[in-house]
């Protein structure tokens, strides 16, 4: 069907909450966007304590909680509201949602230009509460928790009263969500850095880790996405989660970029293309 707006540029698909080459002020979506994640974090911890919210919302579909009453006391890091979960893993899934929100807001208010909506902060918002919420319930449930990946390591950790057995999958999932955060961070960081140089007014960022590949900041975010789900639901899980973000953005948000970004600067991003063939996965794709 065609576009009922004439004014309206070809990048500006309704699949892309961003309002790309829009700066306008937008401090309602941006209320929007920091309240909502904000109020994700009490919202998981609820989900993850011991006879806690998810374990009540398993029960009521006959399902026992893989992590019992009795994990509230194995923790002792000295830190109340994480020793209150009881369990490591519903801990790193906690710190997984505290990590990913600060990132997110950090994002919002300094690195992003962009306006944002309150519609569209709130959309992206409740997807994050939403993916998080499914991972600490599927870690909770005995069919789908990663409790029971293997193999597993036993290991003796100080703050945890007794030895216990760690997934391999947690350990690559704990690495996935540290290496994809800090990549979309540092990549964001330094493509707002280079835009900000007067000397680089109307450029291609080509800079530090854009070198990789074109969407390298979706390449992060999947990375983490996926390893925030493997540490709640094992292998499975978490490499299908990574696969679905990284098709999803690269043939969603990747390609609405390209179209906005061939517009905008012309010869240059046909230059940047040639000079960095891959468009999220270094080297493969």
């Amino acid at each position: 069907m065609a576009d009922s707006n004439p004014d309206s540029k070809p990048w500006q698909k309704k699949a892309d909450l961003i309002q790309r080459g829009d700066r306008s002020p937008t401090p309602w979506g941006t209320l929007t966007f920091v309240g909502l994640r904000l109020l994700d974090l009490p919202l998981q911890h609820a989900l993850l304590a011991p006879a806690g919210l998810g374990s009540a919302l398993l029960a009521r579909a006959g399902i026992t909680s893989a992590v019992g009453a009795s994990a509230a006391a194995l923790l002792h890091t000295g830190i109340p509201f994480l020793d209150a979960l009881g369990h490591p893993t519903s801990a790193l899934l906690f710190v997984f949602a505290c990590g990913s929100a600060a990132k997110q807001i950090y994002w919002q208010t300094v690195l992003s230009y962009e306006s944002f909506p309150a519609g569209a902060a709130a959309a992206v918002a409740l997807y994050n509460t939403v993916i998080n919420s499914a991972n600490g319930i599927l870690s909770l449930a005995p069919a789908t928790s990663s409790l029971f990946s293997q193999p597993q390591i036993a290991v003796s950790l100080p703050f945890v009263t007794t030895p216990v057995s760690i997934p391999l999958s947690t350990l690559l999932g704990l690495s996935m969500y540290v290496f994809g955060l800090a990549l979309e961070t540092v990549s964001e960081a330094q493509r707002k850095a280079f835009k900000d140089a007067p000397e680089n007014k109307g450029k291609v960022c080509k800079v530090g880790v854009w070198r990789w590949a074109r969407h390298v900041n979706y390449l992060g975010y999947s990375l983490w996405r996926g390893g925030y789900t493997m540490v709640a639901t094992g292998w499975i899980g978490g490499l299908l989660m990574m696969s679905w973000q990284m098709w999803d953005l690269s043939y969603r948000a990747a390609g609405v970029l390209d179209e906005y970004c061939t517009n905008k600067y012309k010869e240059q991003w046909a230059q940047f293309k040639r000079e960095v063939p891959y468009k999220i996965l270094p080297g493969i794709y």
